[in-house]
């Protein structure tokens, strides 16, 4: 039997943080952008802490190692351990070792979280292709990577050695804007090889592996601000998800879901994982109700009429448009509904 398609945000009539015994919780967007703390998440995460709900951080930004995640969250008012970050690069490291034996050298395209994951692993980083490497990983390796790097994953491709990527996140939000991401320098190599690479990170099954054999959550409730890989991910793991709109998902994208996208939670921020979730009800027919606000699929665009919190209405909206997409995107014009809610 195939997933029952979701047509409709869930309700809950407990706080999130009391339903689910872990948040995994994506970084970029959700918990910070560029360096600072997002609206309301320290104080979210504190209070969610202290009222027994693990917290794990996941992020598919192989740049950096847990201790300077951790370490940033600490300085953000997050105390964290290292234990309680898991990235991409650990997910790609034990993919490798998995398939290589002990010792073999992985030609490194990325940065120090990338290195500190493999060794961890047993594997050896090296710089060139001339170094016989029998991997070349690939990881963000920040603003400042030369493009050398990638010549030399080149190099190492073409006479057949294996590509694993860390994640292929096309775009990476900052504190200036949306900036391209590892997935756009893996398109580089892609071009210029003609291969494709082995990926590890959100939204496919490595990651997800790795974050519950590290966490061992047993209810986990995976945070992100992702359709395409926090949101896709949780899909995947069969896990539930609290999408909040502080990252790169606008309302537009979100309405337009295909099944595999549609979070089981719509909030604004993390102030979320402290709230029940109310239920959205009604039908195609007669509309559909969050709040103040009621939301139906008309011949041509979606329609939004009341008043209340904006996320209510945007929950409402999210049902009307998940029933008439089906097991498609919605293509209904979301334009005049979404006005009304300010976007």
């Amino acid at each position: 039997m195939g997933r029952s398609v979701r047509t409709s945000p869930r309700g809950s009539g407990r706080a999130l943080s009391e339903a689910y015994d872990t948040a995994l919780l994506d970084l970029d967007g959700v918990v910070y952008a560029g360096g600072h703390a997002i609206a309301h998440a320290v104080d979210s995460l504190a209070v969610a802490r202290a009222g027994g709900m693990r917290l794990a951080y996941v992020t598919n930004n192989a740049l950096r190692t847990p201790d300077a995640v951790a370490g940033h969250l600490t300085e953000l008012g997050i105390p964290t351990g290292a234990d309680e970050v898991i990235t991409s690069a650990q997910a790609v490291a034990r993919l490798i070792a998995d398939e290589l034996p002990g010792g073999a050298r992985v030609l490194v395209i990325g940065g120090e979280g990338l290195r500190v994951a493999l060794r961890e692993r047993g594997l050896e980083p090296v710089e060139s292709a001339d170094d016989d490497p029998a991997a070349v990983a690939q990881g963000y390796g920040g603003p400042e990577l030369p493009w050398g790097r990638f010549a030399e994953a080149c190099y190492a491709i073409a006479r057949g050695v294996p590509w694993y990527a860390s994640n292929t996140d096309l775009t990476i939000p900052g504190a200036r804007g949306i900036a391209p991401g590892n997935g756009a320098a893996v398109q580089v190599v892609r071009i210029a090889t003609g291969a494709d690479p082995k990926v590890a990170g959100k939204p496919l099954p490595p990651m997800h592996r790795e974050t519950i054999l590290r966490t061992g959550a047993r209810r986990p409730l995976v945070v992100g601000d992702r359709l395409d890989t926090d949101i896709e991910g949780a899909f995947n793991g069969d896990v539930d998800s609290l999408l909040v709109l502080t990252g790169v998902t606008d309302g537009a994208q979100l309405l337009a879901a295909p099944p595999e996208h549609r979070p089981t939670y719509v909030d604004a921020d993390l102030r979320g994982l402290l709230t029940g979730q109310p239920e959205v009800a009604g039908d195609a027919e007669g509309g559909f109700r969050c709040g103040g606000w009621t939301a139906r699929a008309g011949a041509e665009r979606l329609e939004l009429e009341g008043d209340g919190a904006v996320p209510d209405g945007l929950r409402a909206l999210c049902a009307a448009a998940w029933t008439a997409g089906g097991e498609r995107g919605c293509a209904l014009d979301p334009g005049k509904a979404l006005a009304r809610l300010g976007w």
